[in-house]
């Protein structure tokens, strides 16, 4: 989403809510609020590495989130300690602080880091091929860590994951299969996670996964890493999630979060498009469609502009001035019909931003036809839903025209 466009529709909402009936208040705050956490305040997810195994940082995240690691970046040398951002595939980009094998002194560096920007997420990161003990070492500073970043973060998770080397590199001499093998060492992972006090209340997962980044002209990750991908897109603070969904390329975790930002819209233009105010708020309305439009984009992975969000409501046919007259029309004829008449309009101007925003979700998002998503647009035009928060002022208004 672009920020400083989006800031400036927020705090233009804002001023305008002074406007609005008080009822209707705080239901437009409720919608806008998942939406500034999402858009307004987006940032990339953060994971701290700790455990024993010495996979370098970009073959960790190129095993971790499915991509391929570009030639020029596999023999470069990346500050430990520290956060790093690593842009996936093109798709998006993470910030990793590397952990693993901090002393004494690495520590307290690592402690002014989390002040500064606290984890989302901490990965335990074990080898899956070996059987050996998980070092009580590591378990004590990932304890230390979480209880660290806790006072800053308290929602942060811990996912324990076993690295499996391909097949042919995990035979060992001691007579026991590899497979035996791999078992022991994520039963050894999660016994060692859930006995740890300041470990286990915040363990989410332990899972098992190979090391296999995609390969040139790859396509398709490994289920494992589809399954711990979708699993950090749901866990993850809102700020976090549509930079990790767009990592993800999980198209269902996409759609929903697309309909979250269509939900939303829709109440806040069908709550501004129910004031008596004519014309003052077309501006609003049609930037906040395109922001939307915008926005289901920059889930889908694609560029993002209201110039190429203006060209896809044209594709489409939307008309603003038609809708504009059409709104305004329906204000002129419903005026002889106090309350009722504005929650109409209302829903003329939710209906349509309703019915573009899923023309996008079904183009951008399910891959149908531009046709297709024309039919789509017209077809859910005509089947508003009635907002509550407006049936709910127009309730109050026509009591209060009955009593006079």
């Amino acid at each position: 989403m672009n920020q400083p466009v989006f800031l400036h529709i927020v705090e233009r909402l804002e001023g305008f809510l002074g406007k609005l009936p008080e009822r209707i208040q705080k239901p437009v705050l409720t919608e806008l609020t998942p939406l500034k956490e999402l858009f307004l305040k987006q940032r990339p997810p953060r994971f701290v590495l700790t455990g024993s195994h010495k996979l370098a940082v970009h073959e960790v995240a190129a095993t971790l989130f499915a991509f391929e690691t570009p030639a020029d970046l596999r023999d470069v040398l990346m500050e430990v300690f520290r956060w790093q951002n690593i842009t996936v595939g093109g798709h998006g980009t993470i910030a990793v602080l590397d952990a693993r094998g901090a002393d004494e002194a690495a520590m307290r560096k690592i402690e002014e880091e989390l002040r500064r920007e606290p984890a989302d997420m901490f990965l335990h990161l074990v080898d899956g091929n070996s059987g050996r003990p998980v070092l009580s070492r590591d378990i004590d500073a990932l304890a230390a860590l979480a209880k660290l970043n806790g006072a800053q973060e308290p929602g942060a998770k811990i996912i324990g994951i076993s690295l499996v080397s391909p097949p042919k590199a995990s035979a060992e001499s001691n007579g026991k299969a590899p497979s035996a093998e791999r078992r022991d060492a994520q039963a050894k992972l999660q016994t060692a996670l859930t006995e740890k006090a300041g470990v286990r209340e915040h363990l989410l997962q332990v899972t098992e996964l190979p090391i296999r980044p995609l390969a040139s002209g790859e396509q398709s990750a490994s289920p494992a890493a589809m399954r711990l991908m979708a699993l950090l897109a749901r866990e993850l603070p809102n700020e976090a999630r549509v930079e990790m969904i767009r990592v993800s390329r999980d198209r269902e975790a996409q759609v929903q979060i697309a309909q979250v930002l269509v939900k939303s819209t829709s109440a806040i233009s069908a709550a501004i498009g129910a004031q008596p105010i004519p014309l003052a708020d077309l501006p609003i309305l049609t930037t906040l469609q395109l922001v939307m439009v915008s926005g289901i984009m920059h889930i889908a992975g694609r560029d993002r502009s209201l110039r190429a969000a203006t060209e896809f409501a044209a594709a489409l046919g939307v008309n603003v001035g038609a809708g504009m007259i059409l709104r305004e029309g329906a204000r002129a004829v419903l005026k002889f019909f106090p309350g009722w008449g504005n929650v109409v309009c209302g829903m003329v101007a939710g209906a349509g931003t309703y019915a573009l925003g899923r023309a996008a979700i079904v183009y951008f998002l399910e891959g149908v036809s531009l046709k297709d998503a024309r039919r789509i647009y017209f077809a859910s035009r005509k089947k508003p839903a009635t907002p509550k928060l407006l049936v709910q002022g127009a309730g109050d208004r026509k009591e209060r025209t009955s009593r006079k």
